[in-house]
């Protein structure tokens, strides 16, 4: 079985590359970083390292790799593949589309077989997202053809890999939990199913808990980690009064998740728990600028903060603590950090009341504007 891969990066060799391999496929990368491509061409294999301190490595052999830039060649590895997967970032998939669209408008002429394309990333309807750029490049008679023998079904996915320090360009190390969950109502029939995946007949539930729960939870941490002067998230949840604040951020999220899908609140308790001890796992180390980065997109009303508040007060709640994270975010001036420095720059131009809204997308007059205004001054009076 062949799976081609998009993004060559941590989380493509640490997570999917490695689960795809151990399921059997051999997985060709695509990557427009031409050291990593022939790095992986080359050596055929890479190191997974588990950062659990028992110092575990797992050799993921059969592997190679092929240029991105290549449409040509993509193309042709696309129109043989039993399966392609992305781990890019979404704002990237557009940019994969071409080579994907080359590829099925070449298997659609040459065989019936069925491909699913899967987009392993941080957003909501990633898959989706993905079928939107790839069919923009193709006609209406191919786009025909490939609805019956290709499938964009959407996941989510959860793994922290920190960043890299390690002598071997190729060896990842990543934290020993993971979860690939993928929706089985968008699969075509006769699927050859992928161990180690799960597969539910219903994904948003999963994609929000993932969303509230990991990202809502860690960079709520980065946030106040950073403005405490932490360099690390370990650092930050050994802080007593953050990783205080940072279960109530998640039990605000939780009551939300509950309500609206029916999680058992036990249950839920318990992954909670999960996932504040993943986050204080000694054997990584985690920056809280990169957990931090990009504080726009994180602001956004779609995204890990506003959206769950959102939710909360609509549902009747009052979200005081995730309010107190978007105030942290707004806080979060890090210079190397593009979106960062257009952040404190709106509000050094505009004011607070202004980039609220912009980058929100909450009005003046809702009662969660007022509490992140509070919150902003407050933190803004040297509170931290």
């Amino acid at each position: 079985m062949r799976a081609v891969h998009f993004g060559a990066g941590n989380i493509g060799r640490g997570f999917i590359g490695l689960i795809l391999s151990r399921a059997g496929y051999e997985v060709c990368f695509v990557d427009v970083n031409e050291e990593l491509v022939s790095q992986l061409r080359e050596r055929g294999s890479y190191q997974v390292v588990l950062a659990d301190g028992s110092g575990h490595a797992e050799q993921v052999s059969g592997v190679t790799a092929i240029n991105g830039t290549d449409l040509e060649l993509v193309a042709q590895h696309v129109a043989e593949a039993d399966l392609v997967t992305t781990a890019v970032g979404v704002n990237i998939l557009k940019h994969i589309a071409a080579g994907i669209a080359g590829g099925i408008a070449r298997r659609v002429k040459q065989s019936v077989a069925p491909l699913h394309i899967i987009a392993c990333e941080n957003a909501i309807g990633g898959s989706s997202r993905l079928k939107e750029h790839v069919y923009g490049h193709l006609d209406e008679e191919t786009r025909q053809q490939a609805d019956r023998t290709v499938a964009f079904p959407d996941a989510a996915v959860d793994r922290i890999v920190p960043i890299q320090h390690n002598e071997d360009p190729l060896e990842v190390t990543v934290e020993p939990f993971y979860e690939w969950v993928v929706d089985r109502s968008a699969v075509l029939e006769g699927y050859h199913e992928i161990e180690g995946v799960h597969y539910v007949d219903r994904l948003e539930p999963y994609i929000e808990r993932k969303l509230f729960t990991v990202n809502t939870g860690h960079c709520s941490a980065a946030y106040a980690g950073y403005l405490r002067g932490y360099d690390t998230i370990q650092q930050t949840m050994a802080d007593q009064s953050i990783a205080g604040e940072v279960r109530l951020a998640l039990e605000e999220t939780g009551a939300v998740l509950v309500q609206r899908y029916g999680f058992d609140e036990e249950e839920h308790e318990q992954y909670i728990g999960k996932i504040l001890e993943r986050f204080r796992n000694p054997h990584l180390t985690d920056e809280t600028v990169r957990v931090g980065r990009s504080p726009i997109r994180k602001l956004s009303p779609e995204d890990r903060l506003v959206r769950p508040a959102l939710q909360a007060v609509e549902l009747g709640m009052e979200p005081v603590q995730l309010a107190k994270a978007m105030a942290s975010a707004l806080h979060f001036d890090y210079q190397d950090d593009p979106e960062a420095v257009e952040l404190q720059e709106t509000i050094r131009t505009e004011g607070i009341e202004q980039a609220i809204t912009r980058y929100t997308g909450i009005e003046a007059g809702q009662p969660l504007f007022a509490l992140i205004l509070d919150n902003y001054h407050y933190l803004n009076k040297g509170a931290h």
